[in-house]
């Protein structure tokens, strides 16, 4: 159900704009994917969802798995028409749970790591609810400690239930503190899963109503990032994503290198990213979907995008400071309300808070992601990232 154009190249990099069209509607790209982790993107109903332009949701297949379970997501007729969205959809594989719940459980380990970081053996955490072995990934549930295991059969098999448009095969995200060894182990483990995923979900979707992609992985290392490429790319999946652990200095370099060699005429997913430095790099580096939760989850915080960079409303500072969010900005939040009144609801603990700044942090990105677009058909890009990021980071 799957189609994909590119409408433009821009010379000297691998940055496109082009179009999705799902059973569900059609997606302008580079998009930013937004995250609705249990079908709710947190402290939003789909009506603001809408009214922000978002043009497609990501769910959590783990999450929805463990609550309220698959088969009551299937009876709604899966997890848009459940939460009142009817545009187009992705879910997750629930691979990233084997790092989330297991090498990361209980410890500061981020799958985007400095250069700086020091490789150690963080395939046993003594803490950790998950474990991966050849077969998939066995895990506790956060919520009451049950077992549960996931495989690629079974990934497979709820993803078909939660009915999005567009899933991933299952993968192993691994911590980007693994050694070389464990991460060439790891890459022809989900090479494996990648083919089992495949030939469960051909099985299950005979009429074609969901496109599968396929993740490519190999951590920091260009050779593993390069063979990943090469092996994923050759099999028929309908688009691709990257995911796994990164050095921060150098995502667009590793993104790159997968770019540079994976099919041109199939979409490339980017997960987990939501940095505007980082979205840049991507773009130019080829991708052109991007999920991340961090804008809700920074907003429900107190932490706010404005184009002269982040700031947290929570300071004594902003308490009397009767203007908007950001000037320049058309969303609700910064139409009706000022830094000030933000200031008064997150020092009062209220819940309109985390609502109104997501609503901004949500707009500032996808609008982001949209004159990015743009930039890429009138060939302003290199001059709109330059702009933008001398000025969003000039502190």
């Amino acid at each position: 159900m799957l189609k994909f154009s590119i409408h433009k190249k821009l010379d000297g990099t691998l940055a496109r704009a082009g179009e999705i069209e799902t059973k569900n509607g059609k997606i302008l790209t580079p998009a930013f994917v937004t995250v609705g982790t249990k079908a709710t993107v947190k402290s939003l109903t789909s009506e603001q969802i809408r009214s922000l332009n978002a043009q497609v949701v990501l769910a959590n297949t783990y999450h929805l798995y463990l609550q309220p379970g698959e088969d009551i997501v299937a009876k709604a007729g899966g997890f848009g028409p459940f939460m009142d969205w009817h545009g187009p959809t992705m879910t997750d594989s629930g691979g990233f749970q084997a790092f989330s719940l297991g090498a990361a459980f209980g410890t500061a380990v981020s799958k985007i790591s400095t250069s700086d970081v020091e490789v150690s053996d963080t395939s046993v955490n003594p803490g950790q609810l998950a474990k991966v072995t050849d077969e998939g990934v066995t895990f506790k549930s956060h919520l009451d400690g049950s077992k549960h295991l996931f495989t690629p059969e079974s990934s497979m098999e709820i993803q078909w239930k939660l009915g999005a448009d567009m899933i991933f095969a299952f993968d192993e995200c691994t911590s980007p503190t693994a050694p070389y060894d464990y991460q060439k182990k790891s890459l022809a483990r989900t090479y494996e899963w990648a083919k089992r995923s495949l030939e469960r979900h051909e099985a299950l979707d005979t009429e074609k109503q969901q496109s599968l992609f396929g993740v490519v992985q190999g951590g920091r290392y260009q050779e593993l990032r390069e063979e990943a490429a090469r092996t994923i790319g050759a099999l028929p999946f309908d688009g691709f994503g990257i995911g796994g652990s990164f050095t921060k200095e150098d995502i667009g370099t590793a993104v790159g290198w997968v770019n540079a060699l994976l099919p041109e005429d199939k979409p490339r997913h980017l997960l987990g990213i939501g940095e505007p430095l980082d979205l840049f790099n991507a773009v130019e580096a080829g991708c052109d979907l991007f999920d991340c939760i961090a804008p809700t989850r920074m907003a429900r915080h107190g932490t706010l995008h404005t184009k002269d960079g982040r700031i947290n409303i929570k300071n004594a500072k902003f308490v009397d400071q009767f203007v908007p969010l950001d000037e320049d900005c058309t969303c609700y939040t910064c139409t009706h309300h000022t830094r000030a009144y933000l200031a008064h609801l997150f020092r009062g603990e209220e819940m309109t808070a985390a609502s109104l700044a997501s609503i901004h942090n949500l707009h500032f990105i996808l609008r982001l992601v949209e004159n990015i677009r743009a930039s890429i058909l009138d060939d302003s890009f290199h001059q709109y990232k330059k702009e933008f990021l001398e000025r969003y980071y000039k502190k």
